[in-house]
């Protein structure tokens, strides 16, 4: 089967990743800081012969999604949604501040910084998720689409841990080490799909983003 090129592309800046607040599935839009980001990135991409624009369903990844698709031949109306590009659920630390979650679930938190990858969060609105359910689902997601257009360039418009989970696969990098690379807004990352490995080719694009301030997924956890 031919190879896929994929544009891995996390969202633009949001006011939550502007105050440190947890998103999850929290469905929050870009800020007009992120909206200038998503722009950017469409122009930086214009020459890009993409066969498809795969967003999450969440609006900040899909309003960055429809800022590349204006930029093509591809209309916003056809950039296709899927719920399984979303960012790890969180469960009850959404909506927090990240200064707030030790305090309100010590113990979650002590395991969350410990990289334990089975543990599962306090339930809140929604039910969280563990980091090897996060990480299949994710890596299931992109393989799913790389392998509906072998020989073309595929965009997926996703988010910082959707992001992690991918250069994880790549580089064969265990579950349970140090995030200790850069997610940043708006950034573009190269993979390619090559006879069913996943490869990555480069890392972390953002000089279509000169000079603007950009949000890094938070590091915090290691």
């Amino acid at each position: 089967m031919k190879s896929t090129e994929i544009l891995l592309i996390r969202h633009g800046e949001t006011g939550w990743n502007a105050a440190n607040r947890l998103q999850g599935h929290s469905d929050i839009a870009l800020n007009a800081q992120g909206q200038a980001q998503a722009d950017a990135l469409g122009q930086a991409l214009r020459d890009e012969a993409l066969a498809a624009i795969i967003c999450s369903d969440l609006q900040r990844a899909r309003q960055t999604a429809q800022a590349v698709a204006r930029q093509q031949s591809i209309l916003t109306s056809e950039v296709v949604s899927d719920v399984g590009l979303r960012e790890r659920c969180y469960g009850a630390f959404e909506g927090l501040y990240y200064s707030e979650i030790s305090q309100h679930y010590p113990a979650a938190f002590v395991a969350w910084q410990a990289r334990d990858i089975d543990a599962v969060f306090p339930p809140g609105e929604r039910t969280g998720e563990s980091f090897r359910n996060f990480y299949a689902r994710c890596v299931a997601v992109i393989l799913y689409w790389a392998r509906q257009y072998p020989g073309q360039k595929i965009a997926l418009v996703a988010h910082g841990g959707v992001l992690e989970c991918a250069y994880r696969a790549a580089l064969a990098l265990p579950l349970s080490t140090p995030r200790n690379f850069p997610v940043l807004n708006a950034s573009v990352n190269r993979f390619r799909l090559e006879a069913g490995v996943l490869q990555l080719v480069s890392w972390g694009e953002v000089a279509h983003m000169d000079g603007m301030a950009l949000d890094e997924a938070d590091q915090r956890v290691p």
